[in-house]
């Protein structure tokens, strides 16, 4: 390959790499706003719920906006956490802040955790001794409650990334709350079945912690640095197996700084011929939603003392034995 066409390739890979840097800003940036619109709307319902409760005189609506606006703060760290995770890498962070996004979805999965936990107790003392409520007070709060949380379930669906995925599941745990709340006032205020408010939130919570476990296993996955879902070291060779040139890979980590951030590394043996194979592997990589490589190139019949990484205490262990042979 003449230095033209060399230029020229990496002058292309150079402009789609920007091209990808540009619309993951694009991306983060509507993530921020959905965040936030959720936040600010969390927010004020939790003081409109507050005050009501204030009004009323009801307890039971003053402990749920005091229960509603912790959750707003959750959503609050969420969201600067998010934005926190937007800054470029530096001499502390040198791979990025991409694990503050991930932060922000552990605090919000943990928050429904003890949520749901807590709901499902409460029901079943409310089982075990049933409470009556005033049924028109909380239809008119159930009402609104689903209208303000349904929005902000919508406005945060479609999830680009784990913390935005986990907010919708909160605000899909107030819809679902807040909808058990009005079928059940209407029942109750109908008939004497008082049992299907604690039933409908016990089944509730229930499908909430299904899905947490969902999120808390991936955000355990990316913090114990394991292999995304979609990717395999298999695959990976495999599909550097098929360029012209390139003989082996080997030594290959693959890890998620963030659930849609991958990085890898690896030594990969060429025959030396393409001075282009750099480009080539990055964009085979890059199609396989690998976006950070950092590649170690050896020539065919070049001994490697790395074919495999080791834990440290396999290599001191290895390197004591081999020094007494």
């Amino acid at each position: 390959m003449n230095k033209h066409n060399s230029h020229s390739s990496h002058s292309h890979e150079h402009e789609r790499s920007h091209a990808l840097q540009e619309s993951g800003e694009k991306t983060g940036l509507r993530t921020e706003s959905k965040i936030l619109i959720a936040f600010i709307l969390n927010l004020a319902f939790s003081v409109f719920e507050l005050a009501g409760g204030l009004f009323c005189g009801s307890v039971a609506i003053a402990s749920d906006a005091v229960h509603d606006f912790g959750d707003a703060i959750s959503i609050g760290i969420s969201y600067f956490l998010e934005r926190k995770s937007r800054k470029k890498p530096n001499s502390t962070y040198t791979y990025g802040y991409g694990r503050f996004s991930v932060l922000g979805a552990f605090i919000t999965n943990t928050v429904l955790l003890a949520g749901s936990v807590t709901v499902i107790f409460a029901s079943i003392k409310r089982l075990l001794s049933p409470e009556p409520i005033n049924y028109n007070v909380m239809i008119i709060f159930a009402v609104a409650g689903l209208l303000i949380n349904l929005i902000a379930t919508l406005i945060t669906s479609k999830g680009e990334n784990l913390n935005e995925r986990s907010i919708n599941l909160h605000m899909l745990e107030d819809v679902l709350g807040w909808a058990v709340v009005l079928i059940g006032s209407i029942v109750m205020r109908f008939t004497d079945f008082y049992m299907i408010d604690a039933i409908m939130s016990i089944g509730v919570s229930v499908y909430m912690l299904y899905h947490v476990a969902e999120n808390m296993i991936e955000i355990g996955n990316l913090f114990l640095i394991r292999i995304p879902r979609n990717i395999s070291v298999e695959a990976v060779r495999e599909n550097l197996l098929k360029i012209s040139g390139v003989e082996d890979a080997h030594h290959i980590h693959i890890w998620g700084i963030s659930s849609e951030t991958v990085y890898a590394t690896m030594h990969v043996v060429t025959d030396g011929k393409d001075e282009n194979i750099k480009a080539l592997i990055r964009e085979a990589l890059r199609e396989m939603g690998i976006v950070h490589v950092t590649l170690e190139l050896e020539l065919a019949g070049e001994e490697c003392s790395e074919r495999e990484c080791l834990p440290a205490a396999v290599r001191e262990g290895h390197g004591h034995h081999h020094h007494h042979h």
